[in-house]
């Protein structure tokens, strides 16, 4: 029985050995499910040919990735050995030590945060704010950028009733307002026998689509978290005038220039009323715009593209991640060898020519690069100007309030803008001071 019992404890021991050698030769690397994930898979072929490392996936779908992502990093899980997750994550992922501080391992492979453009790396990689202590690589540029239909706009008939009515030729908007009165004037218009409607932007309630949509016009319009960095002073900040007039217009664009029962909206919902051909123009994030301009139906000569448009400030809701490598994994050495295989030029290139944002210096300064694609250039002029949401600890805390008082106000008619910051200031103190930062 002895002699038994032994044998299979060597067994099991053989066993064990073998299932580590085997995890140690494999690495998950999680991040949302859309185009760019699956440019990287291809991208990544390259890593196992050159390392013998077998590379998985877990990719989900965005409205449940932060909660799946984040349910993972804080109960300890060993699911991903590599995560891309949003710039908002970047704190507490350093502070809960979700994430690998990469300051060594940067320093030994001669991996130079000068080398990315600098608003990624502040975005993605670094906490504190501006600090050089980086959690993550920067792996992934996107700002909420917009698309028209370019056919539509160039039409004789349509162009003269707009210089009639406005005064001006018909073409990207420059301000907000310009941004509003082209999305008016193609509402209700009939197009090919068919109804169209301004603009498709974001409304959703659930996740952060709201929040991610009026931001593109409040920040336009002046609107900031603090007074001065990193001292949570919210008051005539948040609140202020330029804030107020700011919301006020998103409201306006909702009520006035979009498809009806528009009321709960995010990027799959703007991609569909823009091929359906519903409307004239809409909002989504840069990563959807190289699989907009291949689409057979609405691409190719039919679409064009432009930045966010300014008001008061030219400004950009920033999108994007960084590549972290997640603590809990049990084959850092292997995630660390992605991450400087990563890193290179080369491979930074053939991102980009794959559909993925590189944010490398050797990409984005490029003579070609403004030409290499037809939104390149305002991409560039995008990532000049971005600004993101809370990346503290207690961001989820933050943006649940936010995304509540926005949709009340500008979906459901409650209050007014004034009222809904002034709550948001109410709602976010009582965070800030549970964290103890007030």
């Amino acid at each position: 029985m002895k002699t038994r019992l032994l044998a299979a404890t060597a067994v099991a021991a053989l066993a064990q050995a073998g299932a580590a050698s085997a995890q140690s030769n494999e690495l998950t690397l999680c991040w949302a499910a859309w185009d760019p994930a699956n440019a990287l898979v291809e991208l990544s072929k390259d890593f196992e040919t050159q390392s013998g490392i077998k590379m998985n996936f877990e990719f989900v779908p965005w409205p449940n990735f932060a909660d799946r992502m984040l349910n993972e990093l804080n109960s300890g899980g060993q699911l991903c050995d590599l995560l891309i997750g949003d710039s908002q994550w970047i704190g507490g992922g350093a502070e809960n030590g979700h994430y690998l501080k990469l300051n060594e391992f940067f320093d030994a492979n001669g991996i130079s945060m000068d080398d990315f453009a600098p608003a990624t790396v502040y975005a993605y990689s670094t906490w504190p704010k501006g600090t050089p202590n980086y959690y993550a690589l920067p792996a992934m540029g996107d700002a909420n950028g917009w698309f028209y239909r370019k056919d539509w706009f160039a039409r004789p008939e349509i162009q003269a009733d707009f210089k009639a009515k406005y005064g001006r030729d018909l073409a990207e908007p420059k301000t907000q307002q310009e941004l509003l009165e082209i999305a008016q004037f193609f509402q209700g218009r009939e197009i090919d026998g068919q109804k169209v409607y301004g603009a498709s932007i974001f409304t959703e309630r659930g996740s952060e689509g709201i929040t991610m949509g009026a931001t593109s016009s409040l920040y336009a319009f002046g609107f900031k978290y603090e007074n001065t960095p990193g001292k949570y002073d919210m008051e005539g900040a948040v609140n202020s005038a330029d804030a107020v007039a700011g919301l006020e217009f998103y409201k306006e664009l909702y009520k006035t220039a979009t498809p009806p029962g528009y009321d709960n909206a995010y990027m799959e919902q703007s991609l569909d009323a823009f091929k359906s051909g519903q409307v004239a123009m809409a909002m989504n994030w840069f990563a959807f715009f190289p699989g907009l301009y291949a689409d057979p139906n609405t691409g190719g000569d039919k679409i064009d593209f432009f930045v966010n448009p300014g008001q008061k400030v030219q400004a950009s809701t920033l999108g994007g991640q960084g590549i972290s490598v997640v603590n809990y994994s049990d084959n850092i050495d292997g995630a660390l060898q992605y991450i400087k295989w990563f890193a290179q030029p080369d491979v930074q290139k053939k991102w980009w020519s794959m559909g993925g944002y590189s944010c490398h210096k050797a990409v984005l300064d490029d003579p070609g690069f403004a030409a290499s694609a037809p939104f390149a250039g305002d991409f560039l002029q995008a990532m000049a100007g971005v600004q993101d949401f809370w990346q503290e600890p207690a961001y989820a805390s933050l943006l649940l309030a936010m995304q509540e008082r926005l949709h009340n106000y500008v979906v459901a008619d409650q209050g007014t803008a004034q009222e809904a910051l002034d709550g948001l200031i109410k709602d976010w103190t009582e965070v800030f001071e549970d964290e103890g930062k007030l």
